[in-house]
Formats: C-alpha cells, sequence, structure tokens
C-alpha cells in the first residue's frame, strides 16, 4: 500500500481521552505525526466526527476529525485551531 501521509507516523502506547459536548471517553494512542494520529476506542460509533483528543501524559490538546473507522480503531486528522482573535464577520 502507498504512503500518502506527509509526515510518517511515530508508533506509540499512550492513554488518551476523547472529550467532545461534556462527554469524556478513554482512548489508546497507536501511533502519531504531526498531522494525524490513529486511536483504538472501546465504542466508535459513539466519537463525533469533530472532537478534542487529550493525551493523559502531557495533557496536550487537540482539535480532531475523523478520517476512517476499522472496527476498533480511528484514523483521525488534526485540525489547525484558529490564529488570533476570531473574526465576527468571517472575512479573515
Amino acid at each position: 500500500m502507498e504512503e500518502k501521509r506527509k509526515h510518517p507516523r511515530v508508533e506509540i502506547e499512550e492513554p488518551a481521552y476523547v472529550s467532545s459536548g461534556g462527554s469524556v471517553m478513554s482512548c489508546v494512542v497507536r501511533n502519531i505525526s504531526p498531522e494525524g494520529a490513529a486511536i483504538d476506542i472501546e465504542n466508535p460509533a459513539f466519537v463525533p466526527d469533530r472532537f478534542r483528543l487529550v493525551v493523559a501524559r502531557d495533557s496536550s490538546v487537540h482539535e480532531c476529525r475523523i478520517a476512517w473507522i476499522q472496527q476498533k480503531r480511528i484514523g483521525i486528522t488534526f485540525v489547525a485551531a484558529p490564529q488570533g482573535p476570531a473574526d465576527p464577520t468571517g472575512q479573515g
């Protein structure tokens, strides 16, 4: 299979949490890169399309969206947070 990622993933096994709308679910980060990660979670059906991933070790928070789901593994893409104050006009 051809590798399409810009950055190689680093294999890890770090406890983390999926956080969305006040609910929190534990998961395990299996691999990670600057652009995304793969997580294992018990109930992928309950994970929304967009959520926050909180890595337990350093409490780092990543805004995420789901790229794919295979059984209990979810591939996620990190979404860049807006830089600076939000523009209420939506003009950038």
